[in-house]
This record gives structure tokens, sequence and C-alpha cells, in this order.
């Protein structure tokens, strides 16, 4: 993946950030996922065939107690409506009727039959369920919810006839063959229900299988709920164990990575990460039985950084010997420039000509501008941040007024910023301020010169170098001097500057910006 797609982002971007463990975590989860989704299926497909069975069986129960109850009921039904007179003066027949429910008494089904004024005929006393207020007629089966169903039937001559029949009476008519007692069985007709058998040690957890059936009379509805396919703990483990399986190899092979190769990774780059230079990296010391590239490759590590402490004591043992040769240089560089400057003072003292006094004086100014500069460079040859303009000038300034002719009564004010130059920039600044003051004194030797340095926009590498005086205004000694004897020597030190020199006539003020390579 190259560079501007890990920057435009995405999915492929986020994977390509993220640790190689999660990598290879995210690689083996997707490889081994689809293998424990087959296997998590094959287990559900198990369980659903087992539902399967379950309803079937239910269906075949619950046909089987439809049957029953709607034979028993239907029977029932049509032997009370035969029992009741058909014409007037005709007698019910209490016989059928006893012969009927007499046997079933003991499981508490109960019969009566009424005439027509409502006095009891034979049976015993079962009063009507059927809605007071209601103008319609009675269904001839009601249900009575929490204790049965009854039957009532009026002939047209006026005759009643009542048969009771409890709930363990029904339930056990609907009973279906081999079922445990474990089922529950409610019927219904219309608003009311009727359970008939409940549950026994039923939970909300448990699972169940329901069906209803219409037992085509008087809209009665049969109800019944088995339980539901087991779960049990070892279907809950084969259905879990492939997502187990799955999990545990993604770890594994994540963890086994990990101790093998991204964790002695992180010990190698820590390590590198840590190195100094003179050191030699151990990065495979303390590892965990990493991989055998990894230690290869801190082998290698090793070897490089012996190399690297090997270059680093001779590259040290060769600044040592260049920075003796340098300070020796700049010592023979010192006293030459001390012994020529003390055989100009010699001959200075033993010549009588004013002429060549001066000259002398102007020489020996010149050969103390570049020993100061020196001096200062050789004090911080090992700092390479420059040379401090200030104190260059500060003495420059003393050594100028030291060879300045007897009686003469040249000032020299300084306001200097503390400021690095170059040592080719203190060498030209020097030599231009020798040239300046000296031109100055030539045209007055009472001349007050003001030396100073302003900050400009560019204050990071550049300041506003300042030279002023009353003897350095036009004037026909100025003139003359400077066409004659200065000028030229002014203009290649400002060319070496690499700038512009700007003079006020009528201030006497010389103007030039000068490098800097930073502050103090």
């Amino acid at each position: 993946m190259d560079d501007d797609t890990l920057k435009r982002g995405g999915p492929l971007a986020a994977v390509a950030r993220m640790p190689t463990g999660a990598k290879v975590f995210l690689i083996l989860s997707g490889a081994l996922l689809p293998l424990a989704l087959v296997a998590f299926l094959a287990s559900l497909q198990t369980t659903r065939i087992a539902d399967q069975e379950v309803r079937a069986r239910l269906r075949v129960a619950i046909g089987e107690a439809a049957r029953s109850l709607r034979g028993e009921l239907a029977w029932e039904l049509r032997e009370v409506r035969a029992a009741l007179p058909s014409t007037p003066g005709e007698a019910p027949n209490c016989g059928r009727l006893a012969g009927l429910f007499e046997p079933q008494a003991a499981q508490g089904v109960r019969y009566a039959v009424l005439d027509p004024s409502r006095r009891l005929v034979c049976g015993q006393p079962i009063p009507s369920v059927a809605p007071a207020a209601s103008d319609a007629p009675p269904a001839p089966l009601q249900l009575i919810p929490g204790s049965g169903a009854q039957i009532e039937v009026t002939a047209p001559t006026g005759y009643t006839a009542r048969a009771f029949f409890p709930t363990r009476f029904i339930a056990d008519a609907a009973q279906p063959t081999g079922l445990t007692d474990d089922i529950a069985l409610t019927l219904f007709s219309g608003d009311r229900s009727l359970i008939l058998r409940t549950r026994e040690d039923a939970s909300a957890l448990d699972r169940t299988e329901t069906q209803r059936v219409d037992l085509a009379i008087e809209d009665l509805r049969l109800e019944m709920t088995v339980p539901g396919a087991p779960v049990t703990s070892s279907a809950v483990v084969a259905a879990l164990s492939p997502f187990l399986m799955w999990f545990l190899a993604a770890t594994i092979a994540w963890f086994v990575v990990d101790r093998l190769l991204i964790h002695p990774l992180r010990r190698l780059r820590a390590t590198v990460s840590a190195y100094q230079p003179g050191e030699v990296i151990d990065p495979v010391r303390g590892s965990q039985i990493p991989a055998q590239e990894i230690r290869a490759l801190g082998d290698t590590f090793r070897e490089l950084s012996q190399m690297v402490e090997a270059h680093e004591r001779d590259l040290a043992e060769g600044l040592s010997r260049q920075t003796k040769l340098t300070r020796e240089v700049h010592h023979r560089v010192k006293n030459n420039l001390q012994v020529i400057a003390s055989l100009i003072n010699f001959h200075a003292r033993v010549t009588v000509d004013p002429g060549a006094l001066e000259a002398y004086a102007s020489i020996q100014r010149r050969v103390d501008a570049l020993a100061v500069v020196h001096r200062h460079h050789y004090a911080g040859f090992e700092d390479t941040r420059g040379i401090e303009l200030r104190a260059v000038i500060g003495e420059l300034s003393s050594n100028i007024r030291a060879t300045a002719p007897e009686g003469s009564g040249v000032g020299i004010m300084l306001n200097v910023e503390p400021l690095l130059v170059s040592q080719d920039t203190a060498v030209a600044v020097a030599f231009l301020l020798t040239e300046i003051v000296e031109l100055a004194m030539q045209v007055s030797p009472a001349a007050q010169v003001h030396i100073s340095t302003q900050t400009t926009g560019d204050a990071a590498t550049a300041t506003l170098l300042r030279i002023s005086s009353p003897a350095l205004a036009d004037s026909p000694a100025f003139a003359t001097l400077h066409d004659k004897r200065y000028g030229r020597v002014i203009g290649g030190l400002v060319r070496q500057l690499r700038s512009q020199l700007h003079h006020e006539p009528l201030t006497g003020a010389f103007e030039l910006q000068v490098s800097i390579t930073g502050r103090l």
C-alpha cells in the first residue's frame, strides 16, 4: 500500500495502521470464523430436527385428543337431546339418561330434567349457566372456567335437560396415549376457556411447542402444549464449542506470533532507539525464545554497533589530533602577528620623521585589527556560533586610541549590541572600522567617533552598523583623503561584506548592513 492510500484513509488504511498482533488476530479470526459458523449451523440444524420431531408428535397427540373429546361430547349431546320428548304429553326418557350418566356419577357427572314449569323431573338440581340478559337461545354446550362444561338443551315441548361434566372428566377424555403427564390442555369456546391440564414444574425459560385444533362442536377449540426438545448442557457445549475453538485458535496463534516475533521486535526496536554512540547493542539478551531470524538480525545490529564503536573511537582520536594541530596553527599565527607588531613598534620608536611615525602607526592599527579578530576567533574556535562583534569592536577601539599620536584628543564611543558574526565578516568589519576611524583622525586629530548597531527588519540575519563623526562630514579635507587614499579600500571591504555603504555628508555618518549569525 502506498503512502497516498494511507493518507486518504479507508478500511485498508485503518488495517495498515493497526499493530501487527492485531493484524494477525484479525486475519486468523477471518480465516477460522467461517469454519466455526459451519459447525454452529450444523448444531442448530440438529436442534431444528429435534424440534420438528416434537411438532410431529404433537400433531399426532392433539389429533388423537381432539377425536376422543369430540366423540365423547358429541355422543353426550346427542343422547341428551334424544332423551327429551318431541311431542306434547310425552314424558322424558329419564331411564335412558340414568343409564348414561349414573355410571359416571363417581367422576362428578350429574344430570337433570326439568318440566316446562322448571320443576325437577329426574336427576339432581343443576343451575343454568346461560346468560340471563341474553335474548338469544343459549349455546347447547357452555364452558364453566375453573369448574367444567355443561350441556343444556330445551325441547320444543318445554322440557329442559342439563348435564354437567367436571374438568377432570373432560381432561381424562382428552388425554392422548403415548404422552406423559407433562402436557398442558386448554379448551376454548368464544371468550371462555377451560384449563384441563397444566404442566408440572414448568418455568418461563422452558422451550415449548403449542398447537390448536377446532373440534367442530359448538365453536370448541382444543389447545395442547408440550415441552420442546430439551437444551442440555452437552447441546450448549456442542453449539458453542466451534466459537470457543475459533477464539482459542486465533488467540493461541496471536500469542505464539507475539512471543516469537512481535515482542522480540519491540525489544530490538527499543534497544536500537536507546542506542548511544560508543555502546554495543545486545538486543536479544533477556529475550524469551525469539525467532531465529530476529536473533540473526540482533547479531547483525551487534556487529554494526561494534563497527560504529570502532569508527567512533578512530574519529575521536582523529578529532583530538586535528584539534591539537588547529591550536598549534592558531598559536603560531598569533605569535607571528605579535612578532610583526613588535617589529613595527621597534622601528617606530627609532624613527624621528613624523611622516614615518604616522605610517608605522597606520600599519600598526591594521595589524592590531587582524590580531584582535584572530584572538577572538581562536578563543572560541570550538564554538561554531561565531565571533562576538561587541568584544571585537571594543578591543579594536582601545587599540586605535592607544596608537593615536600624542596629544590627540580622539574619542570613540560604542553602542553595540551583543551580536555574533562569522570570521570573514569580523575581519572585514574590523578593517572597515579602522579605515573609517583613521580617516576621521586624519581630517581632525581630535575627532569624536560614535560606533553603534541597530536591529533592522530582518533581525535574525542582519544589523545596521553606523559610524558617525563630525569629521566625516563633507569637507575639502575629507573629500581629498577619501578619494585619494581611503575610498578604494573602504569600497573593497564593503564589497567583501556584500553590502552597500551609505554616506550622509551633512551629519558625517556611514551606514551599512552587516550579516549576523546570532545573538548572545
